[in-house]
């Protein structure tokens, strides 16, 4: 759905509002039986709405609203209609600026304000089974976080990584992984100080190759994860979300097809935090949805932005790819204003859902914590992908037994 179509729907909250939305308002009237100065209150210069006619038992405590950046707000029978089913993610935050970017930039490169995102270290990481893959570590001119991804496949290489620095060795190169091929274990044949002097050139540290058994096809356009950090879901072992099964996944069908990317985004709990996110748990226990929960602690429905994760795909030299999403929402934020093209989405389909839809709900084994196999299943995670479906936009089939 794009959104001109989702705009056109009854209840559709536009983008430029998501975040400002707050699900409470104040009457002008007090109902206080004292007699006492406005000036005593502290919000009193606010503009403040009336309630709605309908009362809403559900909502207890007033929470204090943010600016709003638009000409009207939408009232609180607006967030929790029934009517209401797409949310989208708020405009980008403002860059804080390059004051705090650091030195492993490198100083043979003229720093402009397009470029958002470079590459300062990768490394060679195996897996249990025998393949590997190269982490690449990111950092950025919109946030102080360290972001990620993960490559697999030799063909696909950092532009700003490969880049020459002033006055490096082939051995500083080394050490950033702005290398080809593997490197060698040195040490044992040369001895620790002959390996560390520096004057080696690159092709004394590296041999050719990958030790990868799987080999992309050149005509095949690379699978690419666009990936929210998730430690509950990921670590925790939490049956709240399957994003843990939705990073193993992506990473199974990579290594499947020997080559792609997963950009690992640190923007936990939809971009509000792990803290926040536990509140938001909280709040879901005593029954409000993923995204009435945000809505309460004054937090947008999703406070994700994709700048980043273009500007690293950009610098991976990616401008076509498959992307791992059910969310059209992500979609159209990779491609908006860059160069990027998703010629195609490939559907994350929940592993439990897909056994109910097939009718081997019994035969499904939870398994949790290993690469390529980890399964999720239980109430609380199927609330949650119905109201991803239903309230976000999400491309996902909902079983047919439990619609």
């Amino acid at each position: 759905m794009s959104l001109t179509e989702a705009s056109s729907q009854p209840g559709y909250i536009p983008r430029n509002a998501i975040d400002h939305i707050s699900p409470f308002s104040f009457k002008d009237q007090h109902s206080h039986s004292h007699s006492h100065s406005h000036s005593q209150h502290r919000y009193n210069n606010l503009k403040q709405q009336p309630y709605p006619d309908t009362p809403l038992s559900s909502l207890q405590t007033p929470v204090p609203r943010r600016p709003s950046i638009g000409e009207t707000t939408p009232t609180i029978q607006s967030i929790v209609s029934s009517s209401l089913t797409s949310y989208s993610t708020p405009p980008a935050t403002p860059p804080l600026g390059l004051a705090h970017k650091k030195s492993t930039l490198s100083s043979t490169t003229t720093l402009t304000p397009d470029l958002i995102a470079w590459c300062t270290a990768r490394a060679r990481i195996p897996t249990p089974d025998g393949s590997e893959y190269f982490l690449h570590i990111y950092e950025n001119s919109k946030d102080k976080k360290e972001h990620m991804a993960f490559v697999f496949g030799d063909a696909i290489r950092s532009r700003s990584l490969d880049k020459v620095q002033r006055n490096e060795t082939e051995l500083d190169r080394v050490k950033r992984g702005a290398y080809s091929g593997r490197l060698r274990n040195t040490v044992a044949t040369e001895g620790g100080d002959a390996a560390m002097d520096g004057s080696n050139s690159i092709d004394d540290y590296t041999v050719a190759g990958s030790s990868s058994s799987s080999q992309p096809s050149p005509s095949i356009v690379p699978l690419a994860r666009i990936h929210s950090e998730c430690f509950t879901g990921e670590i925790g072992h939490s049956a709240r979300c399957d994003c843990g099964e939705q990073l193993d996944e992506a990473i199974r069908l990579m290594k499947a097809e020997g080559s792609g990317v997963v950009v690992y985004l640190r923007q936990e709990g939809r971009g509000i935090g792990l803290a926040e996110k536990l509140k938001a748990y909280n709040l879901q226990d005593l029954g409000y949805d993923t995204v009435m929960a945000n809505l309460l602690l004054n937090h947008g429905a999703d406070e994700r932005t994709y700048e980043v994760a273009q500007a690293i795909l950009e610098d991976l030299g990616l401008n076509q790819v498959r992307l791992l999403t059910n969310n059209p929402d992500k979609i159209e934020q990779v491609e908006k204003d860059s160069q990027i093209k998703v010629v195609e989405r490939v559907p994350m389909v929940p592993k439990s859902w897909e056994a109910i839809e097939q009718g081997r709900a019994d035969e499904l084994e939870v398994k949790e914590g290993a690469v390529e196999n980890k399964i999720v299943r239980g109430k609380e995670l199927d609330k949650y992908l119905k109201v991803k479906v239903e309230r976000m936009r999400h491309l996902i089939p909902i079983p047919t037994a439990m619609a």
